[in-house]
């Protein structure tokens, strides 16, 4: 059985609770302080951020979102790669949601993966070093080769559709020019969903974290639970974060929400503007991918 998720301190460092079997500690540490992530108040990249968010939440309506995600979740682009392929078409990606990294999405999977290694050694958790690597693969559709999707319809936050938008989204007052906003149908006590339903059937906004788990999903991937909640949800911080909608989850919900909160950690605070020794590390999470993917290639 996998044990609890280790616990961050609040300290600039991310530690376990446990120091290792020769007593060193484990960790790795911020480039900046934890109040200086995640800033969308004042930054050289806030003007774009805030576009982004303002497309996002004014054209991601119920409608368009599940259009997209019963589009893509057949996986008939006939585009057939590898998980490397993938990572490697990341290399002139920059999530222009993000407000910490202007740097190329392969640096950040790779620094995620890596900050996750330290802390969770040992076979027993490589598939949470692999989620690492993989849980932003999803942002290849920005890319020429799948049409260059709008950034606006892939990254960013994402949020429950059909139901009221909640305060605690980034950019909340956004929201006033979706057209979902005024439908009763969504507005009304819990929307369309009854109470407790689960995550599993709430329509989230069409994103990265949706699609790659639809990937994962139908090429017979062999992750685990937790590992599927951190891809289809990292993304979904007033959720794993601000603690809201909590009236569509359901017990399984709240059991994953630990992992996925323990994550979060890594994808937020290990971000680096310095380069990333990509050979040097491309063996051993090309033997990962091979132990969880059982197929070579992929449809997407």
């Amino acid at each position: 059985m996998l044990q609890s998720p280790i616990i961050a301190n609040s300290h600039n460092s991310v530690t376990s609770t446990n120091s290792t079997d020769n007593g060193a500690d484990v960790g790795f540490e911020m480039v900046k302080d934890k109040e200086a992530f995640r800033n969308y108040k004042d930054g050289e990249l806030l003007d774009t951020v805030s576009r982004s968010y303002r497309n996002s939440h004014t054209f991601q309506t119920y409608a368009y979102a599940l259009e997209k995600k019963n589009k893509y979740a057949r996986l008939d682009s006939g585009i057939r790669m590898s998980i490397w392929e993938a990572a490697e078409l990341l290399n002139s990606v920059v999530d222009e949601s993000d407000p910490d990294s202007g740097i190329p999405q392969i640096n950040h999977l790779l620094q995620t993966a890596e900050a996750i290694r330290k802390v969770y050694p040992g076979e027993e958790y490589d598939w949470f070093h692999l989620v690492g690597f993989i849980h932003d693969l999803g942002k290849i559709l920005i890319t020429e080769k799948f049409g260059g999707q709008p950034q606006w319809a892939v990254v960013g936050d994402t949020f429950p559709l059909g139901c009221p938008f909640d305060p605690s989204n980034i950019f909340f007052d956004f929201f006033k020019d979706n057209p979902d906003w005024s439908n009763p149908l969504y507005n009304t006590g819990n929307g369309i969903y009854p109470v407790g339903c689960g995550l599993e059937n709430v329509i989230m906004s069409w994103g990265h974290d949706e699609y790659f788990y639809q990937v994962c999903l139908g090429n017979d991937c062999l992750l685990p639970k937790q590992a599927l909640y951190m891809i289809r949800f990292h993304s979904f911080y007033p959720w794993h974060r601000a603690g809201q909608y909590k009236s569509l989850t359901n017990q399984q919900d709240e059991e994953m929400l630990k992992w996925v909160k323990e994550f979060n950690l890594f994808d937020l605070y290990s971000k680096d503007p310095e380069p990333i020794n990509v050979d040097k590390l491309k063996p051993y999470y090309q033997s990962l991918i091979k132990k969880y993917f059982p197929n070579d290639i992929l449809n997407w």
